[in-house]
């Protein structure tokens, strides 16, 4: 059982850097998935329950069942590949993905090979920040940010571009399929230019890249990465300060500003009165909460406060 609480948006994924490294394809529906995942992870456990209203409360994204049935069906396709000093490896994440039937829920069983990758953190782990990586809507954003935080106490690293495009399964290695974006400009606007501005406005670090010639033509692509120094509030003098307050105040239980703003026009004193009220029933047993922000967006949002944002974009 779980109260509703303050909470934050630094919730941590614990991610083995070998699968941070490892070459693979995955959209970003899929990545959402995976992370959701790798924030549940508990030691000795293999089989995990994610909840799609947690998911569409994270991203803003709504999601139907034909999507994830599509979704989860490529995902007990992909070939993970991991390479470390000693070995070369292929394997798939996953043993099954169970649909519970009316309760908008899938549990799934991780594969027993993958297990060592998932769990053996102790000295050699990625943190990611679920709410971050999940706000980034690209895969390769997914993807570059992840990496990026596997580095971010170093500030940089270099690799050569072709080694940068495998990880990120734009190139095959041993050339058997046609590698993606050959043409540097195409490289630049779609992949890492877009991956840059997601990352920098999402998640808690600041990313930008370096491309390097060797001869005539490009051949390395260092990047930076800087912690992002904390947001300071700002005095918006056509809102009264009280209301500014409000409105962080209900931030802090994970809302963005756009949906703290919804529910602070609603009523400040109310939102504190249903807090104390779903804690209370909470208490007694008498309702459920598996994830505090996702429950408090899901009830304003079926009062019509705050506005479902479909796939396309548009708010509904």
């Amino acid at each position: 059982m779980m109260q509703i609480e303050n909470v934050s948006d630094d919730r941590l994924i614990m991610q083995h850097n070998a699968i941070t490294s490892g070459r693979y394809d995955f959209e970003a529906c899929e990545l959402d998935i995976m992370f959701m995942i790798l924030a549940n992870l508990k030691q000795g456990e293999d089989t995990y329950t994610i909840h799609i209203s947690d998911i569409e409360a994270i991203t803003g994204r709504v999601w139907n069942y034909q999507q994830l049935r599509v979704t989860t069906e490529r995902m007990m396709s992909r070939v993970y590949e991991i390479e470390t000093a000693e070995r070369f490896t292929q394997l798939v994440l996953f043993q099954y993905f169970d649909y519970i039937k009316g309760t908008g829920s899938v549990d799934v069983q991780l594969s027993s090979k993958a297990l060592p990758y998932f769990f053996d953190l102790k000295r050699n782990f990625t943190s990611l920040q679920l709410k971050a990586v999940l706000s980034c809507t690209s895969k390769f954003a997914k993807r570059i940010y992840a990496i990026a935080c596997q580095y971010r106490t170093m500030g940089a690293r270099k690799f050569t571009i072709d080694e940068f495009k495998e990880m990120l399964y734009l190139k095959d290695p041993k050339g058997k399929e046609k590698e993606l974006y050959t043409d540097n400009s195409a490289f630049k606007t779609f992949v890492l230019d877009l991956a840059k501005k997601q990352i920098n406005e999402h998640t808690d670090i600041h990313f930008d890249y370096e491309l390097k010639k060797k001869g005539r033509s490009f051949h390395w692509i260092t990047i930076y990465i800087d912690v992002q120094k904390p947001e300071q509030l700002e005095i918006d003098f056509k809102k009264t300060l009280s209301y500014q307050k409000e409105v962080r105040a209900i931030m802090a239980y994970g809302l963005n500003e756009e949906q703290a703003e919804s529910v602070a026009n609603d009523g400040y004193d109310k939102f504190i009165l249903f807090i104390e009220d779903v804690n209370k029933k909470a208490r007694k047993g008498e309702i459920k909460v598996e994830n505090s922000t996702a429950y408090i967006i899901g009830t304003y949002q079926k009062k019509g406060v705050i506005k479902k944002i479909e796939k396309n974009g548009s708010k509904i």
